[in-house]
């Protein structure tokens, strides 16, 4: 992880303490939050950089109340973390696309079976320089920028912007293992994994697009609403136009579907063939349903919906 995540959700600790064992009557909370005490063992978790700070903060309540678990999350990226997983290296692969037919094939073949968890929702934000003018972007400029035949150097090649603007184009995005990579390919380009190789690539570092994005009149990039909200004075997010009219990213655009097509939802995928043998696995999947709604918003991520939630703790068979 990296420090500025780290250091944010550090200072959520006694906050989130607080709201974890206050949460058990809320609605749509996922029930009671208490964590189960006197359990051991070890779990080693990788995958997104997106879901992994929301699965480290949930780690450090579970371990308030069970430091004999050993809790490793990792951030390799969804794919990256998908390979670890179906050879059987980890037991949690975070995830912020859904699973794909090659990795579903790499877990048959490592005898590795799983369910698919929701564990939040996520409005991938598209962010821009404090100084561009511009305030909301179609998806078909959003194409001619990071579409894999693009020719536009400029902002003023754009077509049809709502403010004039001729900076530099300069982008930041992460790299091929990221389900983020893999989601906003697939939504803006119309096929997953395809886009100009004229860009940055910041790899699993969201910290360096940051960087980028703050240090250039004409940067772009995209990563989860999460981070945009912890670097919020440094940047702005673009309004998105998926057809329907400019929609911000929010928690509201999200949960009812008019931020499209770059709302989305997070996964978690466990192994459940260490149900039986990790005695931490269970009560931890079940900690993190009922705690995820209060932990979620404090650190920037979107919440279930009761219905998303009941759908979660059916597949996770949490009670």
């Amino acid at each position: 992880m990296n420090s500025r995540k780290f250091f944010a959700i550090a200072a959520t600790t006694g906050a989130l303490a607080f709201g974890v064992a206050a949460c058990g009557d809320d609605e749509g909370s996922g029930g009671d939050a208490s964590v189960p005490s006197g359990v051991s063992g070890e779990l080693r978790i990788d995958g997104s950089s997106t879901v992994g700070p929301l699965t480290t903060a949930v780690a450090e309540q579970f371990n308030a109340e069970n430091d004999q678990v050993e809790i490793a999350v990792g951030e390799s990226g969804t794919g990256g973390g998908f390979e670890k997983f179906c050879a059987g290296e980890t037991v949690i692969n975070d995830a912020s696309r859904q699973i794909e037919a090659e990795e579903e094939q790499l877990c048959q073949e490592g005898g590795v079976e799983y369910e698919e968890v929701v564990v939040a929702n996520d409005a991938l934000t598209v962010v821009l320089n404090p100084n561009n003018p511009v305030t909301c972007l179609t998806v078909d400029q959003l194409a001619e920028i990071w579409g894999p035949d693009t020719t536009a150097t400029s902002w003023a090649d754009l077509t049809d912007l709502d403010a004039e603007f001729d900076a530099e184009l300069e982008r930041f995005g992460p790299g091929t293992d990221s389900g983020t990579f893999d989601y906003f390919t697939d939504a803006v380009n119309g096929e997953e994994g395809v886009q100009t190789k004229d860009y940055n690539n910041v790899g699993e570092d969201d910290n360096q697009t940051v960087t980028g994005v703050e240090g250039s009149e004409g940067g772009i990039g995209y990563f989860g609403y999460s981070f945009f909200q912890e670097n919020a004075d440094s940047l702005k997010a673009a309004e998105v136009d998926g057809g329907e009219g400019c929609v911000a990213p929010s928690e509201e655009t999200v949960q009812d579907g008019s931020y499209a097509p770059l709302g989305r939802e997070l996964y978690m995928y466990v192994n459940t063939g260490e149900l039986e043998s990790n005695e931490a696995l269970q009560p931890f999947v079940d900690f993190y349903l009922a705690s995820v709604n209060e932990i979620a918003p404090q650190i920037g991520f979107i919440p279930l919906t009761d219905e998303q939630l009941s759908e979660s703790e059916s597949a996770a068979g949490s009670s």
